[in-house]
């Protein structure tokens, strides 16, 4: 995904450059702090023409599907993983389940993926095990604070 650099640097996101996405919209991406330095880093490369695009393929122009699959290897690493069935597109699910599993709000979620409903954001979140088992304890703890016997409370003594 290719990044504007036109987003200040105080909303911690950038606008992703909307001729490359499924939906040709522009949109909204965070920046986690994890990623800051090289986004740094690649905006002192690119110069000052605020157009200029903060990732490249080979010759300078958009980065496609197979630029990327041929420069991370992909295919090479996945089989050395021994997770052949693995696609690019499946860490998109996977950034969305740990932005949910950080507690983002599913609405939020929609609007970073951009999609164009709930529906098909809540297709991509995988809770694990130990999320869901959580969330069962949550609510055995929830549920015996309601059981739980209430102390009346003091009675209210005024003073002259």
């Amino acid at each position: 995904m290719d990044l504007d650099r036109a987003a200040s640097d105080h909303t911690r996101a950038w606008r992703a450059d909307h001729k490359g996405t499924k939906g040709k919209r522009a949109r909204k991406v965070p920046i986690i702090e994890e990623i800051r330095p090289l986004i740094a880093q690649r905006i002192l490369s690119a110069g000052p023409n605020p157009d200029a695009r903060l990732f490249t393929g080979p010759r300078g122009g958009r980065i496609s599907t197979a630029v990327l699959r041929d420069a991370t290897h992909w295919d090479t690493v996945v089989t050395k993983l021994g997770y052949e069935h693995l696609r690019r597109h499946d860490l998109r699910h996977t950034g969305l389940t740990w932005f949910a599993d950080a507690g983002v709000q599913v609405h939020v979620l929609r609007r970073t993926a951009s999609h164009g409903s709930l529906t098909t954001t809540q297709r991509y979140l995988h809770p694990d095990v130990h999320k869901i088992t959580a969330a069962g304890t949550a609510l055995s703890a929830h549920l015996s604070a309601l059981r739980a016997p209430r102390s009346l409370p003091s009675p209210i003594v005024m003073t002259r």
